[in-house]
Parts: C-alpha cells; sequence; structure tokens
C-alpha cells in the first residue's frame, strides 16, 4: 500500500491537522531520512502553504490545533506542537501548547527543527536580540504598505511575533497587524 494511501485510512480521508477534505498531499515532517507513513502527515493545501510559508499564517485558522494536538499519530503531534510554537505569541496557542503531552522522543523530534529555527536572530536598531512576545518601540515614522496608516515614532508594539527572516518582525499597529523591520524599532 503506498503512504498515500495509507494516510487517507488513518485520518478517513480529512487533513490531519485541520479535518478539510479538499486537495490532500502527503507532507513529510522533517528531518526524515526514508519517507514512511509514520513520518508522513496528510495535509490540505491551505496547511501546507502556511506551515512552508512563515509570513502569511491566517491565525485563525489554526484553531483547528485544539482538537488535532490530541491525536495519537506522533507526525500528527510533532506539526501541532510545531504550529502552536510558531503561534506562541497568541494567548490560545500558548495555553494549547501548555496542555499539549509528548512522549520524550516524539518532544525530542518536535523540537529538532523548532532547535534550527532559532538559530535566526533578530537584533534591534542598539544590536540587542528580540524575542517573541517582546515590547518594542518604534524609532521612526512608518507608513504601513496597503493602507492609509503611519505608525508613529515612539508607538509600542507589545507582543511581536518573529519570523524566519531575521530583519523582520510582526506586531500590531493601530489593531492591524504588520511586519516592521528591525533596524526601526528599539527594545
Amino acid at each position: 500500500m503506498s503512504i498515500e494511501q495509507t494516510l487517507l485510512e488513518r485520518n478517513d480521508n480529512k487533513c490531519e491537522l485541520c479535518s478539510s477534505t479538499d486537495n490532500l498531499n502527503v507532507y513529510e515532517v522533517p528531518p526524515v531520512a526514508e519517507a514512511h507513513s509514520d513520518k508522513c502527515v496528510l495535509l490540505c493545501n491551505t496547511c501546507k502553504d502556511q506551515i512552508e510559508n512563515t509570513v502569511d499564517i491566517d491565525v485563525n485558522h489554526w484553531h483547528c490545533l485544539n482538537d488535532s494536538m490530541w491525536s495519537q499519530v506522533p507526525a500528527v503531534q510533532v506539526m501541532a506542537y510545531r504550529m502552536l510554537s510558531r503561534l506562541s505569541s497568541e494567548g490560545w496557542a500558548k495555553d494549547l501548547l501548555d496542555m499539549i503531552y509528548l512522549e520524550d522522543d516524539t518532544k525530542k523530534w518536535a523540537e529538532k527543527t523548532l532547535a534550527e529555527d532559532d538559530d535566526v536572530q533578530h537584533i534591534d536598531s542598539n544590536g540587542v536580540r528580540l524575542l517573541a512576545g517582546d515590547t518594542v518601540v518604534l524609532i521612526k515614522d512608518l507608513d504601513v504598505k496597503g493602507s492609509s496608516i503611519t505608525a508613529k515614532r515612539g508607538t509600542a508594539v507589545r507582543n511581536i511575533g518573529l519570523t524566519s527572516n531575521p530583519e523582520q518582525i510582526e506586531g500590531r499597529v493601530d489593531g492591524q497587524r504588520i511586519v516592521i523591520l528591525t533596524k526601526f524599532v528599539k527594545k
């Protein structure tokens, strides 16, 4: 039986994270030395695209992790843990991350690529390392692209999120989530 067929049977022809039935694909959970159904999950295009593209994450889509994190399949648990870790600046995701239980070997697998992601350091205008959840202050007036908003100098941006690009962070300004260059903020 093929890996795809095994995964389709394992989760009743649904995405193993959000339960969507549209456009399902096999996704190998890194790191993978050899493809096997135990090291793969079945994902819809929405989940797959957001997992692979760290900047454009629809936070509301990932409320589905409230259910999928309880899966008995280690690969699904790993993906739920990784996404909750990426979304840990959101209160609900932090709460779920505190509740999730993983066996020791599954937790090591889940944290393996997270540790690699930690190698990316976000540095503010003064050379201070930024961490997810920090509060920063804008040091310059910034025009927000695609909007008529101007983020004013001195505006505090609380509970920032980190991106895969070390020169960018995410934060809320005037109720809108925007990407901000780290050279324009200080901790």
